[in-house]
């Protein structure tokens, strides 16, 4: 069963860099999961689903998957561009779009 090696982004709920630095190691599901019959909920049972490791660095994650012998993908992280402007930009007489309320 391969891993999944990354960097979180950050939530649509968050307005800072909270659980972002860590990398995170996630074990993709060996087999799909199924609906029991009598309940009607969805099971699986395989345990690997429900590890989430965090680790400081990827040189760490990828030193644990290979020390275990796990197959593992890392995934880049791109940093999110910032526009930096100020306040005052939002009253500027050379503003590209048109300032209305």
């Amino acid at each position: 069963m391969p891993a999944r090696i990354y960097k979180p982004s950050k939530t649509a709920m968050q307005s800072g860099q909270a659980n972002t630095k860590a990398w995170v190691l996630d074990f993709e599901p060996e087999a799909p999961r199924h609906v029991e019959p009598l309940m009607g909920w969805t099971s699986s049972g395989d345990m690997r689903q429900q590890l989430r490791l965090r680790f400081d660095s990827k040189e760490e994650a990828v030193a644990y998957c290979e020390r275990r012998g796990v197959p593992y993908q890392v995934t880049a992280s791109v940093p999110p561009k910032r526009r930096i402007m100020s306040y005052a930009d939002n009253f500027s007489i050379k503003r590209r779009d048109a300032w209305t309320h």
